[in-house]
């Protein structure tokens, strides 16, 4: 197999990977009620269950790629794949909620174990690497837009438990061809210890770089904005626009749409014109999009908010690899597994941010800060620019 033919045969098995591991995360928030009946406890309850699985998953970012640079990143995508699929099987088959709320947990873990590494693999072998990022980001935004849809209808055809099995059969396929088709990936830094790796004080370092505390900034305000944007949008839409429910879940869908369309389109931009201008490009329009979502009158200028804000949040298709092109070979694997952590796990606040804010001032507010945010990045960018400073 030549090298153009094996390095896209990766990144197809790295985006399928995703898919697998992003659906079996938003599986379960279609299936709350049923979930809710069957164990007999609260909202309060199952939130706090995926809360534990999404801190798992920005918890394992930095190990992963510690994991990744000793043994290779075939094999911590492969134990992502077979661990989230037999963490499926486990929410499934949970015979009591602590059960469940265990399984949800080694889920988050275990999916967390594929983004650092697959995107570490997929720069060493792509020259075009905006692009390959934002065609294996697309497998998430995929995974979110179809799963509700096949979630539901398995529920309603053969019960949750099976659903969310459901999930296992593709994950233990993907486990398959990635085996199958993917070569074992030579580790980067085979012979350093595990202990050093973890060196705290070089961890510190690696973050208090001025490129990598800007781009660390950077990507917290854009996973927070997402995070807000991505739990209360249909509700935003219900609430302050007064829409249907029927039309506010078409929305989400078309912001679901736009994003995964995007993610290419910009990876492209960023490796034809810097990854600046496209980072830049997409906070500035993803305030534009926030903007006409408060502000913008009739079904048009809502339309167009929600495309304009799925282009706006991805802004990882240039931004991630504008990190791993400030980290030297050696540094990619463990250093962008930590800067990952950091930036997700300071993020997760967005939904908790957003909630409150709209309960208080409301939803045009709460929006409304989101855009705000995002133009403060976007400022900041022309800062640089302007005074020609090296971040």
């Amino acid at each position: 197999m030549s090298r153009w033919r094996y390095r896209n045969t990766v990144l197809a098995l790295c985006t399928l990977a995703f898919f697998v591991t992003m659906f079996a995360r938003v599986a379960i928030s279609p299936v709350v009620p049923q979930i809710i009946a069957a164990f007999e406890v609260s909202n309060t309850a199952i939130g706090a269950a995926l809360t534990g699985m999404w801190v798992a998953y920005g918890l394992v970012q930095f190990p992963s790629g510690v994991v990744g640079d000793r043994f290779g990143e075939r094999v911590v995508i492969l134990t992502a794949l077979g661990g989230t699929a037999v963490a499926c099987l486990l929410i499934a088959g949970a015979p009591v909620f602590v059960v469940f709320v265990a399984a949800t947990i080694v889920l988050g873990a275990f999916a967390g174990l594929h983004y650092s590494v697959a995107t570490t693999l997929l720069s060493r072998i792509h020259d075009n690497v905006g692009t390959a990022v934002g065609i294996h980001n697309s497998g998430a935004t995929i995974a979110g837009l179809v799963a509700p849809g096949i979630v539901t209808w398995l529920t309603v055809a053969f019960g949750w438990r099976v659903a969310l099995a459901s999930t296992a059969v593709v994950g233990a396929a993907a486990f398959a061809l990635f085996y199958a088709f993917v070569e074992p990936t030579e580790p980067q830094r085979p012979s350093v210890s595990m202990r050093e790796q973890f060196d705290f004080r070089a961890l510190a370092e690696l973050l208090s770089r001025p490129a990598i505390t800007f781009m660390v900034l950077v990507a917290i305000v854009g996973e927070f904005v997402w995070q807000g944007a991505a739990s209360f949008l249909p509700m935003f839409l219900i609430e302050h626009r007064e829409y249907s429910s029927s039309l506010a879940a078409v929305g989400f869908s078309a912001y679901f749409v736009s994003q995964g369309f995007a993610q290419v389109g910009v990876g492209w931009v960023s490796d034809r014109f810097g990854r600046d201008l496209a980072t830049a490009g997409c906070f500035l329009l993803g305030a534009l999009g926030l903007a006409l979502l408060v502000v913008g009158p009739g079904l048009a200028a809502a339309a167009l908010g929600v495309l304009l804000l799925g282009v706006g949040m991805s802004f990882e298709a240039p931004l991630l690899p504008r990190i791993l092109s400030r980290l030297s070979e050696a540094e990619r694997g463990t250093g962008f597994g930590l800067i990952r952590t950091v930036y997700v796990l300071t993020a997760s606040v967005g939904s908790l941010v957003v909630g409150f804010t709209a309960d208080v001032f409301g939803w045009g507010v709460s929006f409304g800060l989101l855009a705000v945010l995002l133009l403060l990045v976007f400022a900041s960018f022309v800062l640089t620019w302007v005074f020609s400073i090296d971040v």
